[in-house]
């Protein structure tokens, strides 16, 4: 007797749409809206979520940023328009201790943080999907440009069919038993325009809505004035010196400075120098010529490994890493020290890697990712 088995929905699950519910994480933009959307046309069972991740009323009047108020408002027409409950979860708590204390701590240690990874990694794929769980959800769905596909019963992490809209570099750490749970409906897409197109499709009030460009705590871009008012120490004058610890000048808080940074140094006259870099113990920029900011070795730390085997098993990996957010993947070979941390040796030397950055692990031919750690200088 042939048995009949019921095929996958789009989720990946053997029942009806309308039988699985789906968590939708919306930050008000047009990008989540019309995955929350196009689940809903589908005929899933959606459920729209948005999290107050600070006091959006200071940020009522603040454009370029995510989930500030006025994105709250946005995400909840949708849900609206579409017809499907929507909820407002207030993790301003969660999001100050878990993203901005470390984010400002970072800075000041010297470091060049990427607050959007720790806020994927712990805020929205670690507290918000145990929300979902809660709520009886088959799976969480988000607005993000990478893809998942699921190789021998296992769910892989692939970068986006857009490569200029590729996020991969923020989601490296999301965990194994994570990205089992997560859905990214967004990823096959070609373009932006694609995604526009599906808004007006639908009818969003968001359709033309501009994207947003700032960190969302942090106000037209400016991480020193963000830092100061959480740490005020911050601002703490030091010396600018030479890397043979000649003083070249003053500076008014190591926070105005990164890695790599030319303009603004405040010493003229002779050939350019660049922060090499900072030493927030003796408050120091250290400043040197171009060629020395570029570095063939990376120390990585608490490493996320999402190949089939163990990280150990090989003493060495030849990747592609990709050490800044803007740069394309190079290859690399990757030593192992422990479970969690590893040498990265770059085959050609880049320019401006921080502590504090992301070092991201691809397949070199391919587009898969096998996760990363974050670059360290000890």
């Amino acid at each position: 007797m042939i048995q009949n088995t019921k095929a996958l929905n789009s989720m990946g699950f053997a029942k009806d749409p309308k039988d699985t519910r789906v968590l939708v994480a919306m930050s008000g933009g047009v990008d989540s809206s019309v995955v929350a959307a196009m689940l809903s046309e589908e005929g899933y069972d959606v459920v729209g979520v948005t999290l107050q991740l600070y006091d959006h009323g200071a940020a009522l009047a603040k454009k370029g940023a995510c989930c500030a108020g006025r994105d709250i408002q946005d995400a909840r027409r949708v849900a609206e328009e579409m017809g499907f409950p929507h909820y407002v979860l207030d993790y301003e708590n969660k999001f100050k201790e878990s993203v901005i204390d470390e984010f400002a701590d970072a800075y000041l240690a010297g470091a060049t943080p990427v607050p959007c990874i720790r806020c994927n990694e712990r805020v929205k794929f670690r507290d918000l999907l145990e929300t979902a769980k809660d709520l009886d959800a088959d799976c969480m769905a988000t607005g993000h440009y990478i893809q998942r596909f699921v190789e021998n019963g296992k769910a892989e992490l692939h970068k986006a069919a857009d490569q200029d809209r590729d996020q991969s570099y923020f989601l490296f750490s999301t965990k194994q038993e994570q990205l089992d749970y997560l859905r990214f409906p967004l990823g096959h897409l070609k373009s932006k325009k694609d995604t526009r197109e599906l808004a007006h499709k639908y009818g969003l009030p968001v359709a033309d809505k501009p994207d947003s460009q700032d960190i969302c705590f942090v106000p037209n871009g400016s991480y020193a004035a963000v830092i100061e008012k959480l740490r005020p120490e911050a601002a703490n004058p030091g010396q600018i010196v030479s890397q043979d610890g000649a003083v070249l000048g003053e500076h008014k808080g190591i926070i105005n400075y990164t890695v790599g940074q030319r303009r603004g140094l405040g010493i003229g006259g002779g050939d350019p120098l660049y922060v090499i870099k900072l030493d927030a113990d003796s408050r120091e920029v250290i400043v040197g010529p171009k060629e020395a900011l570029a570095t063939r070795t990376v120390l990585i730390k608490e490493i996320n490994w999402l190949g089939e085997d163990n990280f150990l098993d090989s003493k060495e990996r030849t990747l592609a890493v990709r050490v800044r957010s803007t740069r394309s993947p190079k290859e690399a070979i990757i030593k192992p020290i422990s479970e969690t941390t590893a040498t990265v040796e770059l085959v050609m030397a880049e320019e401006g890697i921080a502590p504090g950055q992301a070092c991201v692990f691809y397949d070199i031919e391919g587009t898969r990712i096998y996760g990363g750690g974050w670059i360290t200088n000890n």
